[in-house]
């Protein structure tokens, strides 16, 4: 068993949202999604997909692309991004996949999952303090995502020794690539790796990877990584 991670698939198999707009790079993504998911991924695997899963606005809308997610091979674990609208409560999400028999895909909200051999948590995030736009009502969201962060860490058990995975739709760096109180909290739990998503086009030049603090950063946007998921170290 493997553990790789992709976010940012942006599927619209039931809604008119083309990403070619988005670059030349995007031209037939969900093929070479696909493709290489097949050729890389087995049927043991875990695949964590931290946010920006589907521009449905619904549940029910987005009932290809999770068709379509489920299909391929491996375990996936999913997390919400900012563009994913259908996001609900959790028990409606475990219904749904129940309802329609996805049975290869679990959600990540507030809790952890045992990948043997490590934990993986994680939410969605926020801007972080020291980008432009943060805001008073920015501020209360951040600051709830932080508590978020620290429910799933909490989850984990304290007598297990195995590693712990930071799953993260937005970068834990401001756009100036200072790190922000979610890199804090991942340090007080000893996090050894840390995936985020979010960044596309010329703000992934930016993106902040490799060792800061102690721990493993890496971007996962899937059109940064040219639609191959990534194999992490377990």
């Amino acid at each position: 068993m493997a553990v790789y991670a992709i976010s940012d698939l942006h599927l619209s198999l039931s809604t008119d949202k083309p990403m070619d707009v988005f670059g030349d790079r995007w031209v037939g993504y969900v093929t070479k999604l696909k493709n290489s998911w097949e050729q890389n991924i087995g049927n043991e695997d875990i695949v964590v997909i931290p946010g920006d899963i589907s521009w449905a606005m619904y549940l029910e809308e987005a009932l290809e692309d999770f068709r379509f997610i489920n299909a391929l091979p491996g375990k996936k674990i999913i997390s919400k991004g900012n563009h994913d609208y259908w996001w609900t409560t959790v028990s409606k999400l475990n219904k749904f996949l129940e309802k329609h028999e996805l049975h290869t895909i679990e959600f990540m909200h507030n809790n952890s999952f045992d990948l043997g051999g490590a934990w993986l948590c994680g939410t969605r995030g926020w801007i972080s303090p020291g980008d432009s736009e943060f805001s008073a009502e920015d501020k209360k969201i951040y600051a709830r995502e932080i508590q978020r962060l620290e429910l799933s860490l909490k989850s984990v058990s304290l007598s297990d020794k195995n590693e712990i995975i930071v799953a993260i739709h937005y970068p834990p760096f401001n756009s100036k690539g200072e790190p922000s109180d979610f890199i804090d909290i991942m340090k007080k739990y000893n996090v050894k790796t840390c995936v985020y998503g979010h960044l596309h086009g010329g703000s992934q030049k930016n993106a902040v990877e490799g060792n800061v603090h102690g721990i493993e950063f890496r971007l996962v946007a899937a059109d940064y990584l040219n639609f191959i998921p990534l194999k992490l170290e377990v």
